[in-house]
């Protein structure tokens, strides 16, 4: 439980009525990278920043295939974020359409052209942080 805040811990009774933790942020970027995944994003990644940043506690990073698949995906996540109460803090576009990015406080999105995801390469600048493994379509995915 170390790393996760208050608002991100909650209890859930789990088929035996014993109570699991959830960490909520997790759950979300993990949702988060599965609606990605459907609106074909590709190499699609979760890192776990908790412990190693106070940015955030969770990146999803993704490589879009146009400016427009780019929109669409981060509109779906937006739709997705609101049925759950939750609200982006910030949401940009730098560039146009070569980096978009989501702030959601304890999970940031970030949605690159292919270009900019090699430049910037954020997978790289955390590569220390664990890789969250997420499930799509009946596969694990790292």
């Amino acid at each position: 439980m170390s790393g996760m805040s208050a608002t991100q811990r909650r209890t859930r009774s789990t088929p035996r009525g014993r109570k699991k933790v959830v960490d909520e942020a997790r759950e979300f970027a993990i949702g988060v990278a599965r609606i990605a995944d459907e609106q074909k994003t590709e190499g699609v990644a979760v890192l776990d920043l908790r412990g190693l940043s106070n940015l955030a506690d969770y990146f999803v990073i993704g490589t879009g295939t146009s400016g427009r698949q780019m929109h669409a995906t981060l509109d779906r996540i937006d739709e997705h974020a609101t049925q759950l109460g939750r609200v982006a803090f910030s949401r940009e576009a730098s560039g146009g359409t070569s980096w978009l990015l989501a702030d959601y406080v304890d999970v940031v999105v970030h949605l690159f052209d292919e270009e900019h995801r090699a430049y910037y390469d954020l997978d790289g600048l955390w590569g220390d942080a664990p890789r969250v493994t997420w499930q799509s379509n009946g596969a694990d995915r790292e």
